[in-house]
């Protein structure tokens, strides 16, 4: 162990002189300061709320101006001058008249440079094409065959007319009969104007024809257009040259049940002012008649249709009717035919 330390000894003295160099000559270095971490580093953070408006969802009625009312003196707006108005000119400044030669031309403007004969005949072809069109129609409202009671008959209902929007002609006809021969009827021919949108003014004559020497003529006047709720009005009234004065009102209504198939009631009433023994009539309510027709339209056009017919003499029409045989009442079913062209 002592050869060991004696050996070593000169290694611990060599070692121990370089510890003990002199470190004057190097510089000391600062410490490296580490920044501190952010602790919210991360973590989004709320953005600041405003403070509330008080005022908010409030009206705030409106700052008076302190001048309003008071002249500020200075150069003059722009605006109308201050003249003196009256009340016809409703506050606005008075209008110098019209200069003399301001009517003296022509109505039509167009006059003055293609003349007012040629501009007459323009104007009277505008007019014709655009409103004063002229047209012709024919209306077959019911062709038809009716069975019932042990009888068969046969009915027609047809009119026409011709002209154009206001003034037009009207003919109507309309009768029935049976498979003996036996035939009576009416022929009507009517001035017909029309007095609003939906309705018609109409005037003119007619002339029966039945079996027996009574043919009577009449004056009419009548009423025929469209009513609410979309009802076919014919109304009536007749002044025969013996003095009878009766009426007549038909009404008629298209249910569309599809686009082809219709289903149409139909009434009609007359009324006499007073007793026509002759014609077979009495006063007041005379007849009736109510009607359910169920049509298909093949086209627009041309439709047959099939339905029942009730009908009813009425007060002393109904005596005349039996005391010539014949029954006050009727029930039939019809086929038929209702067309226009």
């Amino acid at each position: 162990m002592i050869r060991l330390m004696t050996a070593l000894a000169p290694l611990l003295l060599v070692a121990g002189a370089a510890a003990a160099q002199d470190h004057s000559q190097h510089e000391a270095r600062p410490p490296v300061q580490t920044p501190a971490a952010d602790p919210h580093a991360g973590h989004a953070m709320p953005t600041p709320t405003p403070p509330a408006d008080p005022h908010a969802g409030h009206v705030m009625p409106a700052q008076p101006d302190p001048h309003a009312g008071h002249d500020m003196g200075g150069p003059a707006a722009s605006g109308p001058p201050d003249v003196p108005t009256s009340a016809d000119d409703e506050g606005r400044p008075r209008q110098p008249p019209l200069p003399p030669a301001a009517l003296s031309g022509p109505a039509h403007a167009a006059d003055a440079v293609w003349g007012a004969d040629r501009m007459t005949g323009a104007r009277d072809l505008l007019r014709r094409e655009n409103g004063d069109v002229r047209a012709t129609a024919v209306i077959v409202d019911r062709l038809e065959v009716g069975f019932g009671d042990g009888e068969e008959s046969w009915t027609w209902d047809v009119a026409g007319w011709t002209g154009g929007d206001i003034n037009r002609f009207w003919w109507k006809s309309e009768g029935e009969g049976d498979f003996d021969g036996e035939t009576e009827g009416e022929v009507q021919a009517l001035y017909s104007r029309a007095i609003s949108p939906f309705w018609d003014v109409q005037a003119g004559v007619r002339q029966d024809f039945r079996q027996g020497d009574k043919d009577p003529t009449h004056l009419v006047l009548g009423l025929q257009g469209l009513a609410p709720y979309w009802w076919e009005i014919d109304a009536a009234a007749f002044l025969s040259t013996e003095g009878d004065l009766t009426a007549r009102v038909e009404a008629e209504y298209d249910q569309r049940i599809t686009q082809r198939l219709i289903l149409q009631p139909r009434i009609e009433v007359e009324a006499s002012a007073a007793d026509a023994p002759e014609l077979g009539l009495g006063s007041g309510l005379t007849h009736v008649e109510a009607g359910l027709r169920l049509r298909y339209e093949i086209a627009k056009e041309f439709a047959p249709y099939v339905g029942v017919e009730w009908s009813r003499e009425l007060g002393d029409t109904a005596d005349f009717t039996r005391a010539v045989g014949a029954e006050p009442e009727h029930t039939r079913f019809v086929i038929g035919l209702k067309a226009w062209f």
